[in-house]
């Protein structure tokens, strides 16, 4: 048991934040054709700067790994360019901002991306049901790729050279997006990874691109600025548990703290329907893991603050809270109600359902 509040200042790495409140990475497609930001993005996250840590919507660190309608990109100088204006607000109202690099993998469409990119995957299994596009509308998703050796040191590399773009364009560090079912989690899970080569066919073998990637961003641009997002039981784009789920993530924690990252990350969707990660593997990863740890998704702000009681986190992630309260700190600290999310404008272009949710009358 601890006697640590959400409301007090926390030290993650060399950074200090001003609460335990953690703004959840989330998709929100406003960026244009190209993955360039635009004003309203910057608008948007600085609205939200009182979070102690806002982690940015997945960010694609390449043209390969651009799945998504409208989603932003770190791999152009233009994008680089286009985030600083979204880096200096937030600093400007005394935030606190990671960027997320979200490689999908598989989970793409050819119409989502650029001309010439390619969907590529551990293996060429091709995740069912289908995926919108502004230019087709939904369509089905394609088989990608299987990843040559060359496909995946490109891909390391592309996800490094991002890391450092999102730091030349101000960001206080970077997440990398190891779950919900895009690029990092297809090479852990035997059910998108069916490899027999030094990437695939065993557990280790499965945790190598996750560990290299890792590794090879720490280097980069220092473990203190480097955190992970994983989802043991998530069921997101076509994953689930497997018989060694907990082995895989018991065994890669202890791995990914020696490479220096400040911290991990869990997702946990149980409020949105996916099975509940089990309190004792929650706890078993806190346990594995000696830095900063957190868990994002199904808290409100009592069960929030009784994890951080608990020692089960250290901080606490929230996502849709925070989306219809940019205030959602203040409200929290003052007892009062909280708008309700308009999810038919989570995805779509424009400031409706994105700026234009009400800060509290105070």
């Amino acid at each position: 048991m601890t006697d640590h509040h959400l409301f007090e200042t926390f030290h993650l790495g060399k950074l200090t934040l001003s609460n335990r409140l953690v703004m959840n990475p989330m998709t929100r497609c406003r960026a244009d054709a190209a993955g360039v930001p635009n004003p309203l993005m910057a608008e948007y996250y600085a609205q939200r700067a009182s979070a102690g840590l806002i982690i940015t919507e997945g960010i694609a660190p390449c043209a390969n790994g651009k799945g998504y309608a409208r989603i932003p990109g770190l791999w152009s100088s233009a994008q680089v360019q286009a985030w600083k204006a979204v880096t200096s607000a937030v600093h400007a109202a005394q935030g606190v901002i990671f960027a997320q690099l979200m490689h999908s993998g598989r989970v793409s469409h050819p119409a989502n991306m650029a001309a010439g990119a390619k969907i590529v995957a551990p293996s060429a299994i091709a995740l069912a049901g289908q995926m919108y596009t502004d230019a087709l509308g939904l369509q089905d998703y394609p088989v990608p790729q299987a990843m040559t050796e060359a496909d995946i040191a490109q891909a390391k590399a592309e996800i490094v050279q991002a890391a450092r773009n999102a730091i030349a364009a101000g960001f206080d560090g970077v997440e990398l997006h190891g779950a919900n079912g895009y690029l990092l989690e297809q090479f852990l899970s035997p059910d998108t990874n069916q490899r027999t080569d030094a990437w695939g066919g065993s557990v280790e073998k499965r945790m190598r691109f996750v560990l290299e990637v890792a590794r090879e961003t720490a280097a980069a641009i220092g473990g203190d600025k480097l955190g992970i997002r994983l989802s043991p039981y998530g069921t997101n784009a076509g994953m689930g548990a497997y018989p060694e789920v907990e082995e895989t993530y018991l065994k890669l924690l202890p791995l990914l703290a020696d490479a220096g990252l400040v911290y991990v990350h869990i997702a946990d969707h149980s409020a949105m329907g996916a099975p509940p990660v089990p309190l004792a593997f929650k706890q078993a990863l806190r346990k594995a893991w000696p830095r900063t740890f957190f868990i994002g998704g199904s808290f409100e702000q009592a069960s929030g603050q009784q994890a951080v009681h608990d020692g089960l986190v250290d901080l606490v992630g929230m996502g849709r809270a925070f989306l219809a309260n940019p205030d959602l700190v203040a409200r929290f600290k003052k007892g009062l109600p909280l708008n309700a999310p308009d999810a038919d404008t989570f995805f779509t272009p424009g400031a409706k359902g994105y700026t234009d949710y009400p800060v509290a009358a105070v």
